[in-house]
């Protein structure tokens, strides 16, 4: 019986390196640090998670559906493994984008205050995006 590699240190959480490569056939072995797949990093439940999602060709009520969980779980759990393969999160996105929008709208109603800019040019300022 074959077992999985593990991707993570069990210990600490951090990345493995491979240190041996064998071949079952003619055993011939290879010995060095190899570094492992961004997937081989993912815990084998986000692995599994993985492999129904793309079964069911990225469809999320067939994922629901094997897995009896809600939509809002899917989501969760898809938006847990595109971070722990290094990518940002759409969420994590429109946060960005609201919190710089609200930033020059600051500046702006800053600047209206202080009599630096008409209201009339505020207002258009605002509407803009």
């Amino acid at each position: 019986m074959r077992r999985r590699a593990l991707g993570r240190c069990p210990v600490c959480g951090e990345a493995l390196d491979v240190t041996k490569l064998s071949c079952p056939r003619c055993e011939t072995s290879i010995e060095g640090r190899f570094e492992t797949c961004k997937f081989c990093q993912l815990s084998n439940e986000q692995k599994d998670f993985v492999e129904i999602f793309i079964k069911s060709r990225g469809n999320i009520k067939e994922v629901e559906r094997e897995l009896g969980v809600s939509y809002p779980t899917v989501r969760g759990r898809l938006d847990a493994i595109i971070q722990a393969l290094g990518y940002p999160v759409e969420r994590e996105r429109e946060k960005e984008d609201e919190a710089q929008t609200a930033a020059r709208r600051k500046v702006i109603l800053d600047s209206l205050a202080k009599g630096e800019i008409p209201a009339d040019e505020a207002i258009k300022l605002l509407k803009q995006r």
